[in-house]
C-alpha cells in the first residue's frame, strides 16, 4: 500500500511531537509515524528538566502548552552545591508567578509526551502506530519511506525524529561524527515519599565523601527523584549498577527508605556526536533530535535542544512549501539544517565542556576545583562556578532567526 502526505513525520517522542504541533501551528497538516504501538510503555524519568525558553517554544507553537507544562512539574526552591562534603555554594528562586512562565519545570519524560500527544490530537495530527521504517530515498520530488511491513509512505518534505539509531539517518547516508565518553554513569530514579517527602532542594556534590569521592546529583521532579552517581575509572558498572547493586549505596546518599522505592535504573556511557549535516542531499528531509545529536546530559541540552530543532524544521519546510521556485526551497531547508547544526556543535562542545569540569582528573582541573572550594567563603563567585560548571557554558548558540 502506498500513501502520500505533504509533510511526514518519523518518531512520536517529544521532539517529533513538537514538530506536528509546529507544522500544525504554521497552518500545515502533519503525519507522524511511530514504530510502536500506541500507548507503548515508557520506562524511566529521563529528559525532566525543561528551560523556559523551551517552555515559550512550546508556548507559541500551542498557547497555554508551555503554561501547562509549569503546572505538572515543579520549581524546585533551592540548588545547593558540596565539594567534599562542604557547602559552597546555595541558591534560594523566588516562588514562581503564575502569570508568568517559571525558569524552568521538572516532570518526568512520560508526563511531557501525554501532554504534547493531547495537544497534537487537538489540533489534528494525524498518528500512524505499529510502523516501524526500514528504508528510506529522497529525490528532487520529495521522500519514500518503505515500512517494514512493506507499506511505502511519500511525502514532500520529510522530518526524522526516530532517535539516536535513527533508521532514516542511517538510510540516506548521513553519518554521525564525534567521540564516546570513557566514563560510566548511573542514573536511578525513585518514587517520592508522598506522606513524608524530602525537601524540594537539587543537590550537587563533587567527590562526595561517603562514596569514595564519586561525583552524586540528587533532582526532584514532580512524583520522584532522579540521581545520577558518575563513576570512577575503574569502577565496575554491574557492582553499582542494577537493583541490587544501588541499594548498597543508595542509602549512603539520601533516606534509606528510598532503597525500596527504586522504579527505573539506567547505566550508560555518553556519546558526544553531531550528523555530518542535518539535511540530505536533495534538500528534502531535516534531522531533529537524537537522529541529528547526542549529547552528555550536563545542562539538559538534548529534548531543550530538539525541541528548536523541530520548531526551526517546521518553519523551514513551510519557507520551502510557499518558495517561489526549487532553488529557494532548497535555500529554506539548507537555512534551517545549518543553523541546527551549528546549534548542535555548540551545545556538544559545552556538554564536553562540562563533563571536564565535573569529572576531569587533570592536575590543572584538580587544583583549579580545590582552590575554588576553599575560596568560596570569602569569594562567592568561585562557588558559583562550581555550582554552573556541571552546565557548561550557557550562551552562545544561534537563536531562532525565522519567525512564524
Amino acid at each position: 500500500m502506498q500513501n502520500h502526505r505533504q509533510v511526514l513525520v518519523v518518531g512520536a517522542g517529544p521532539v517529533g511531537l513538537t514538530a506536528a504541533l509546529a507544522l500544525r501551528r504554521l497552518g500545515l497538516p502533519a503525519t507522524v509515524l511511530e514504530a510502536e504501538r500506541e500507548g507503548r510503555p515508557r520506562p524511566g524519568s529521563r529528559a525532566i528538566y525543561i528551560h523556559r525558553a523551551t517552555l515559550k517554544h512550546l508556548e507559541e507553537i500551542f498557547p497555554r502548552l508551555g503554561f501547562t507544562f509549569a503546572e505538572h512539574g515543579l520549581v524546585w526552591p533551592v540548588k545547593r552545591t558540596l565539594f567534599r562534603g562542604k557547602e559552597v555554594y546555595v541558591k534560594k528562586y523566588h516562588p514562581p508567578n503564575p502569570q508568568e512562565l517559571p525558569p524552568f519545570s521538572s516532570l518526568p519524560q512520560n508526563v511531557i509526551e501525554r501532554l504534547l500527544y493531547q495537544a497534537c490530537c487537538d489540533t489534528g495530527v494525524e498518528f500512524v502506530w505499529n510502523t516501524p521504517i526500514k528504508d528510506a530515498k529522497t529525490d528532487e520530488s520529495g521522500v519514500t519511506l518503505t515500512a517494514e511491513s512493506g507499506d511505502v509512505w511519500t511525502g514532500d518534505y520529510v522530518i526524522a525524529a526516530d532517535g539516536a539509531r535513527s533508521a532514516v539517518r542511517k538510510a540516506v547516508g548521513i553519518e554521525m561524527e564525534g567521540p564516546r565518553s570513557n566514563d560510566f554513569f548511573l542514573v536511578v530514579d525513585v518514587k517520592e515519599d508522598e506522606e513524608n517527602p524530602l525537601p524540594l532542594e537539587r543537590v550537587f556534590h563533587y567527590q562526595h565523601p561517603v562514596v569514595g569521592g564519586r561525583n552524586v546529583l540528587s533532582v526532584p521532579f514532580a512524583g520522584g527523584w532522579r540521581i545520577d552517581l558518575q563513576l570512577l575509572d575503574g569502577d565496575d558498572p554491574q557492582e553499582y549498577g542494577g537493583v541490587d547493586g544501588v541499594k548498597k549505596w543508595l542509602p549512603k546518599v539520601m533516606d534509606p527508605k528510598y532503597a525500596e522505592r527504586i522504579t527505573w535504573v539506567s547505566t550508560y556511557q555518553f556519546y558526544q556526536v553531531v550528523a555530518k549535516s542535518f539535511t540530505d542531499d536533495h534538500r528534502r528531509l531535516l534531522l531533529v533530535g537524537e537522529a541529528a545529536h547526542l549529547f552528555a546530559p550536563f545542562g539538559a541540552r538534548g529534548l531543550n535542544s530538539g525541541v528548536p530543532d523541530a520548531v526551526l524544521s517546521a518553519r523551514g519546510i513551510h519557507a520551502a512549501l510557499h518558495a517561489e521556485d526549487t532553488a529557494a526551497a532548497q535555500q529554506a531547508i539548507q537555512a534551517a539544517a545549518e543553523e541546527r547544526r551549528i546549534a548542535a556543535q555548540w551545545n556538544r562542545d559545552c556538554a564536553g565542556i562540562a563533563l571536564e569540569h565535573i569529572q576531569g582528573s587533570s592536575p590543572y582541573m584538580n587544583m583549579k576545583r580545590e582552590l575554588a572550594s576553599s575560596l568560596s567563603p570569602i569569594v562567592p563567585k568561585l562557588g558559583r562556578w562550581l555550582d554552573e560548571g556541571p552546565y557548561g557554558p550557557r550562551f552562545g548558540p544561534p537563536e531562532l532567526s525565522t519567525k512564524y
